[in-house]
Parts: structure tokens; C-alpha cells; sequence
């Protein structure tokens, strides 16, 4: 009788949901052909849960794993899963799912839910700022902040990467056919050099973040705050500017790093998944190096940071910057259909990063546990307790 009320329950809240949702959240890879949901064939609106699905399958999925549910089919385990028949059985359709790679562990808890939903919601806000009037240009002051800005990004990033010949040498694994477990040395091969690399890449933020109009003004312990929750985001949107979208490399300097470099490092597909698929997300944009610039700073002026106090000043100072970036694209970008979406593109952007940065803080703890290689600045910045 239970399994039957779980059951209806399912259905019900699917066909709510169903006729709730007429577009999705998720992000698709691409902007042309629609995309086909790999569970049941439906249109698809973007990747939930690390695949791309339509949005009956994604709530299906979450409402399924969240409340434990024993599905049992009634015939053989065999059923044939598409739009018009998904309902028919849910077993065979959580384990279709699980087939295409959705993952029970990227679905968040309520409270993630919430947060998530009020960050989109400031985010909503962000994109509906006043229209910039035809022919306009910046104000003396944003032309001032934008340069003071883009001077910030510049000195304190190098994008030849000359420091890391004072790297720790690279070492990958002498037999790629070879996954190794996860509790061995091998596994961590290139970690010491990543966690160079990456500590040289907080270095630069926390000298960016420093050198801000504004972000002195903050009492020291926002500052903390701002800097230790937006470091790994801030971090991927420069490493996006060295981000190879034809080979899924980054091309630092002397080195070029793949996914599986990273993999060597102690990361798993669960976070190298959605990290490749943001940075080919921004690499779409054809971003400038001010783009850039106000977007790394939008990430670190954001006031729902854990532990921020002064919320309503650091709000405001992220309000300044987005109506500058707004201003900068419409002035200086050609009018074309493009263009037009690119400011609440990168708005998406930014919001994606968060669960990058979220699945990023749990696998760097997750790594820390077995082999605990990290630069002291990474354990201060990342969290990770002694």
C-alpha cells in the first residue's frame, strides 16, 4: 500500500511539475539543435545531476533518491523507457537514470536548495538593471573603476605562468591503462605540482582582491570571508582564459594540463564533468579581458558568503560592479542577438560556478583525508581542518 501511495505521490507531483515547467534551468552544452533527454527521449533543458534530461525526469530523480524510495518492477527489469510511457514504471526508469550517469550525491539538501534559489534570485535581480541608452558610454567614474580593475587583473596574473619552472616536477602515471585505487600513492601522483600550481593562483586572487577599489574598506574579517568562498571560482574564471575548448587542455606557460592531470590530483569525474563543462560554457562568451575582470570581481564581491557581516554594503558594491559590466557591454560591444544575451550569460555563469565551487570543497577534503599534500595557504584558504 505504501509503494502505491510513493507511487501516485511521483505522478502527481511529476504532472505539477510538468505543467510548472515550460523551460529548464540546466545548462546545455550548446546553443544550437534542441537536446534530447538521455532518460525518456523528452525535450531536454540542460544537464541535472551531471546528465542532460528533461525536467520530468530531473524532479523524478531527485524526489526518488531523497526519499530513499524501494522501487521493484513488476516485470523483468527490462522496461523500455520514453516520453510517453516514463510513468509506467519507476523502477526501470531511477535505473535508466543511474545508467545515463546521474548521480544521487550532486543532489542538494534543502537548506543547498534554498540558498541556491535566493543566489538565483539575486542574480534575476542583477539581470534586470535599467537598459543602457543607445550611444551611451561609461561614466567617467565606471571608466575609472573599470581601469583601476583591469590594471588589478593584469598585474596580478600571469598568463605565461613563468613561476612554474619553481614548481614541484610533474609526474604522471607511467601505465595510463592502469586506474589506480584510490588509497594509493599512485593516485595523488600529480598533486604536489597541482597544489603548487594552484597555490600560485591563490597568491595572484589574494593580490587582485587586495588591490580592488572598495575591497579595503571592509572590515578584515568580510574580507576573509569573500576571499576564502570565491578563490576556487575566481580561480576557474582565469584559468579560463588559458582554457583550450578544441582540446579540453589548459595551456599554462610551459605546460598544458588535461582532465587527466587532475585525475592524478585525487579529482573524479563527479567535479571534472562540471569544470570542463563551465569552461567551455564561458569560452562560448568570447569574454574580454575587462569581461573577465568585472566577472572575477562580481565572484568575490558577493555578500552570501559564509561568515560576511557587513551583507548590505557588499551587496551594493556587486550591485555597482554589474550595472559597470552591463554598461561596458552595451557601449562597447556591437548590437547583435549575441551580444544581447551575453550579460545574463555570464550572470548563469557565475551562478554555475557555485556548484563547481561546492562539488570542488568536497572532493579537495575527500583527497586531504588520504594524502594530505596541501600548502599550508591552501589549507587556510580551502578549509580543511588539521
Amino acid at each position: 500500500m505504501w509503494k502505491v501511495q510513493e507511487t501516485l505521490v511521483l505522478e502527481e507531483e511529476e504532472e505539477e511539475e510538468d505543467a510548472s515547467n515550460s523551460c529548464g534551468t540546466g545548462e546545455d552544452e550548446d546553443d544550437g539543435d534542441p537536446k534530447i533527454c538521455r532518460a525518456c527521449g523528452d525535450r531536454a533543458t540542460g544537464y541535472h545531476f551531471n546528465a542532460m534530461t528533461c525536467e520530468g525526469c530531473k524532479g523524478f530523480f531527485r524526489r526518488a533518491v531523497k526519499r530513499n524510495l524501494r522501487l521493484s518492477c513488476p516485470f523483468q527489469n527490462s522496461c523500455v523507457i520514453n516520453k510517453s510511457n516514463r510513468r509506467h514504471c519507476q523502477a526501470c526508469r531511477l535505473k535508466k537514470c543511474l545508467d545515463i550517469g546521474m548521480r544521487k550525491e550532486l543532489i542538494m539538501s534543502d537548506a543547498a536548495v534554498e540558498q541556491r534559489r535566493a543566489l538565483i534570485k539575486r542574480k534575476h535581480k542583477l539581470t534586470k538593471l535599467p537598459p543602457t541608452p543607445p550611444g551611451a558610454s561609461l561614466t567617467p567614474e565606471q571608466q575609472h573603476f573599470l581601469t583601476q580593475l583591469v590594471g588589478a587583473h593584469t598585474k596580478t596574473f600571469d598568463f605565461n605562468f613563468t613561476f612554474s619552472k619553481n614548481f614541484r616536477p610533474i609526474r604522471r602515471s607511467s601505465d595510463p591503462t592502469q586506474e589506480p585505487q584510490a588509497t594509493s600513492s599512485e593516485a595523488f601522483l600529480m598533486l604536489p605540482h597541482i597544489s603548487d600550481l594552484v597555490t600560485y593562483m591563490i597568491k595572484g586572487i589574494i593580490s587582485f582582491a587586495k588591490m580592488l577599489p572598495y575591497f579595503k574598506s571592509l572590515d578584515i574579517e568580510d574580507q576573509i570571508a569573500l576571499l576564502k568562498g570565491s578563490v576556487a571560482e575566481v580561480s576557474v574564471i582565469r584559468f579560463n582564459t588559458v582554457f583550450n575548448s578544441d582540446t579540453n587542455t589548459w595551456e599554462c606557460g610551459p605546460f598544458t594540463y588535461d582532465t587527466e592531470d587532475m585525475f592524478l590530483a585525487g579529482f573524479r569525474q563527479l567535479f571534472l564533468e562540471p569544470l570542463v563543462r563551465i569552461h567551455r560554457m564561458m569560452r562560448k562568451l568570447n569574454l574580454q579581458s575587462e569581461e573577465y575582470a568585472m566577472m572575477a570581481a562580481l565572484s568575490i564581491f558577493a555578500s552570501d558568503r559564509p561568515g560576511v557581516c557587513d551583507w548590505e554594503k557588499i551587496q551594493k558594491l556587486q550591485e555597482h560592479i554589474a550595472l559597470t559590466l552591463k554598461d561596458f557591454i552595451d557601449s562597447q560591444r556591437p548590437p547583435s542577438p549575441q551580444n544581447r544575451l551575453l550579460y545574463p550569460k555570464i550572470m548563469e555563469c557565475l551562478t554555475e560556478l557555485r556548484t563547481v565551487n561546492d562539488i570542488h570543497s568536497k572532493q579537495l577534503l575527500e583527497i586531504w583525508d588520504i594524502q594530505p599534500d596541501a600548502t599550508p595557504l591552501m589549507r587556510e584558504v580551502f578549509g580543511s581542518p588539521e
